[in-house]
């Protein structure tokens, strides 16, 4: 089981066009730029469902990407619409916060 398993959001803010901010039940705060969400998509779109080869370019996706719109996903996950159109991928909870770009969240899980 994720270390992140039962943490969820207590609050989210989209911060400008390219930028969201979520302040998890763990205390924790995370800040998300659309073009790093984006790159980490799992959708079937972007990877493929039975080996979990990635099937997206990360340097396809434009540092410049924006957050069109940001939606619950019932009580487990977000999902988003990207300025490039893609809107397929789900981002449970869990994995979203296991993806934490801060300074921290990054040194604990090299």
């Amino acid at each position: 089981m994720s270390a992140h398993a039962s943490v969820r959001p207590t609050a989210i803010k989209k911060i400008g066009a390219s930028e969201i901010h979520i302040l998890w039940s763990d205390g924790h705060a995370s800040t998300y730029r659309a073009s790093y969400l984006r790159r980490h998509c799992r959708c079937a779109l972007c990877v493929e469902e039975l080996t979990g080869r990635p099937l997206l370019a990360p340097e396809m996706i434009p540092d410049d990407l924006t957050i069109v719109s940001v939606e619950l996903v019932g009580q487990y996950a977000l999902h988003f619409q990207w300025s490039d159109g893609h809107s397929t991928g789900i981002y449970p909870f869990a994995e979203l916060r296991a993806l934490c770009p801060c300074p921290h969240c990054a040194s604990a899980s090299s």
